[in-house]
């Protein structure tokens, strides 16, 4: 279900912005994080993970929890909590929430963008329309919302 926005000029989101809407969301991560480790070591009968299997399932199940978490809000609302927050949000170029399909390519784009020292998120300085990787591989931008008054 795809949600329209109302036609705009917004321009796109300074990195600043951008970064501290992700610190913010890291910060709600890390606490589905620790959940998921609390679980994973209660079902283990109190003991951290032992060995190569259930190190690969834990990992799998986290980097499938945090695609989720993003993919929801990308897919549902275009913003994050941390988002929500900084007064941005991400679109495709129609001006609408964007699908299952630009979600994943964004957040696949996104671990190389931010692996390689950041580089990929520093691309915004130095592209003429402020666009990431990932904004550029998935089609998609982040704009600055007007505060409300």
């Amino acid at each position: 279900m795809t949600r329209q926005f109302t036609a705009h000029n917004y321009p796109n989101a300074s990195l600043t912005k951008r970064l501290l809407a992700m610190l913010y969301d890291l910060f709600l991560l890390i606490s589905i994080w620790m959940l998921v480790g609390f679980i994973s070591v209660a079902l283990n009968g109190g003991e951290a993970v032992t060995n190569q299997l259930e190190q690969a399932m834990l990992g799998s199940a986290l980097f499938v929890i945090t695609f989720t978490f993003y993919a929801w809000f990308w897919t549902h609302s275009g913003q994050t909590l941390g988002m929500q927050v900084w007064h941005i949000r991400l679109e495709n170029h129609q001006h609408q929430t964007i699908n299952s399909k630009q979600a994943l390519v964004r957040f696949m784009a996104a671990i190389p963008a931010l692996g390689l020292a950041g580089f990929g998120y520093l691309w915004i300085l130095f592209s003429a329309q402020k666009l990431s990787w990932h904004d550029h591989y998935s089609e998609t931008r982040v704009v600055q919302l007007p505060r409300p008054s």
